[in-house]
C-alpha cells in the first residue's frame, strides 16, 4: 500500500527544519537575521520600498541607467533580435555577436587588449583567481577585501597571506618574503571599497607588485563608470598605471547585469580555457549585453553623470559633518555612518524608511562585527534637496536612536 503524502514526515525534511530554526533563532540573537524587502518601480532615485514611496540611498545603480531609454530601448532590441537567453555556455553554442562586441567595446573603453564578460562579478573573481594560482603559489589579500576575493582565494587553494586593510608597509614585508621566483604571487585588491568608500592604494601597490614580480587583480566594481577623468575607474582617479588584471561590474554604473574582466590577449585566451566560472556556465542573456553597451555609450558621451555623483557625495559627506556625523575614512561616493550596534542601526535604518529615506543598515558578515553601519549611496539624478533632507533625517534620527548604554 502507498502511503500517505499528506501530514508531516519525520526524518531528513524535519533534521533540516530543526536545523533552520536553530540557526535563524541565533542569528535573530545576535541582531543579523535578514529579510528581503519589497522594492517596486524602476529602478531610480525614487522607488517603493515595502508599499512606501521613498526616496533611494541604498542602491548601486550609480548614474541613473538602468531604466534609461535608451538602455531599455536596447535591451528590447537585442531580446528581439537574439532571444532572451544565449542558449548555453560560450564554449559550446553561446558565444553570440553581441558578447564579442561587448567585450571589445569595454576594452576599447578601458584601453586595455582584450576583455572577457561574466555572469556576475562574484563569478569572475571565483573564475579568475583559481585560473591563476594554485597548490604552492600565493594569494596576498587585503583584509577588506570583497567575499567573492576571499572565496576565490580559498577555492584556488593557494597559500592565502592577508594584510591589513590598505597597509602598504606589511604588504612590502610579505612579499619580500613570499616572491622568490619559484612560485605564483597574486596581490589581490577592491578599488572601491564596497562598505568604507575609500580607496585602495594603487599608486602605491603597483609600483610593489612590479618591483617583486607579484600580479596585481584589481577588483573595480564600485569605480568603474564612477571615477576618473573618462570613467575609466580607481586607477585612472588616483594616476596609477593599469594593473594586470582589471574586474568590472555591468550591473552598477552600467545599470544592467553581469561583469568583465580586461587585461592582455593572452590573459583572455587563458581565462577562456582555465576559467570554470566562465567554461561551464550559460552566456550572458542577450538583453542584458544590449543593454549593458547602450549604458556604456551614455557613460562616454554624458561625463555630467558621473560628476553630479560625486558632487552628491561630498556634499553628503560635509552636510553629514555639519551635524558632527563622521563617515570617515569616505572619499568616494559610497558614505559610511558607523553606528556599531547592529539594533541601533537597524532601528535607525527603519526610522529613516519611514521618513521616506532608503538607507540600508549593514551588519556582520557584510561588515566586521561592532562596527554596524548605514551604507549610503547616493545617484547622479539626486538632487541637493534630497541630499540635504537626507542629512537632516540621518541627524534626527541618530538623536531619537542614541547608542546604547556602555
Amino acid at each position: 500500500m502507498a502511503q500517505a503524502l499528506d501530514g508531516p514526515r519525520p526524518g531528513p525534511a524535519g533534521t533540516l527544519d530543526r536545523l533552520a530554526a536553530e540557526e535563524l533563532g541565533r542569528l535573530r540573537c545576535e541582531g543579523t537575521y535578514r529579510r528581503l524587502r519589497l522594492v517596486e518601480g524602476s529602478q531610480g532615485p525614487r522607488m517603493r520600498v515595502d508599499g512606501r514611496l521613498v526616496r533611494l540611498f541604498a542602491g548601486s545603480n550609480y548614474l541613473d541607467l538602468a531604466a534609461h531609454p535608451e538602455v531599455v530601448e536596447a535591451a528590447a532590441r537585442g531580446a528581439r533580435r537574439w532571444g532572451c537567453a544565449a542558449g548555453g555556455s560560450r564554449l559550446i553554442n553561446g558565444n553570440l555577436g553581441c558578447h564579442e562586441a561587448l567585450e571589445a567595446e569595454l576594452a576599447a573603453f578601458l584601453g586595455t587588449e582584450s576583455c572577457l564578460v561574466f555572469s556576475t562579478g562574484y563569478m569572475a573573481n571565483l573564475g579568475v583567481i583559481p585560473a591563476l594560482v594554485g597548490a604552492g603559489d600565493v594569494v596576498v589579500s587585503d583584509a577588506l577585501n570583497h567575499a567573492s576575493i576571499i572565496d576565490g582565494c580559498r577555492l584556488s587553494q593557494a597559500d592565502t597571506r592577508v594584510f591589513p586593510h590598505g597597509d602598504v608597509g606589511v604588504l612590502e614585508r610579505i612579499l619580500g618574503q613570499v616572491c622568490d621566483g619559484s612560485r605564483r604571487v597574486l596581490v589581490a585588491v577592491d578599488g572601491v571599497y564596497s562598505m568604507d568608500g575609500d580607496l585602495a592604494p594603487l599608486r602605491e601597490l603597483c609600483a610593489l607588485t612590479q618591483r617583486f614580480g607579484a600580479l596585481l587583480l584589481l577588483d573595480d566594481a564600485h569605480g568603474t563608470g564612477t571615477l576618473g577623468h573618462q570613467g575609466r575607474g580607481s586607477a585612472e582617479h588616483l594616476g596609477a598605471p593599469s594593473p594586470d588584471l582589471l574586474l568590472g561590474t555591468l550591473g552598477k554604473s552600467l545599470g544592467s547585469f553581469g561583469a568583465f574582466v580586461a587585461g592582455s590577449r593572452a590573459l583572455r585566451e587563458l581565462l577562456v580555457n582555465r576559467a570554470r566560472s566562465f567554461i561551464f556556465s550559460c552566456g550572458l542573456a542577450p538583453p542584458q549585453v544590449e543593454a549593458a553597451r547602450a549604458a556604456l555609450a551614455l557613460l562616454r558621451r554624458e561625463p555630467w553623470r558621473r560628476l553630479c555623483l560625486q558632487r552628491h557625495a561630498t556634499r553628503l559627506r560635509q552636510r553629514l559633518a555639519e551635524r558632527g556625523i563622521s563617515t570617515a575614512p569616505s572619499c568616494t561616493h559610497i558614505v559610511p555612518v558607523v553606528l556599531g550596534d547592529n539594533r541601533r542601526t537597524m532601528a535607525v535604518c527603519q526610522g529613516l524608511l519611514e521618513q521616506g529615506f532608503y538607507a540600508q543598515g549593514i551588519r556582520h558578515p557584510s561588515v566586521p562585527r561592532g562596527t554596524a553601519r548605514l551604507r549610503i549611496t547616493p545617484m547622479a539624478t539626486h538632487s541637493t534637496a534630497e541630499i540635504d533632507a537626507l542629512a537632516e533625517a540621518v541627524a534626527e534620527q541618530l538623536a531619537r536612536h542614541p547608542s546604547p548604554p556602555g
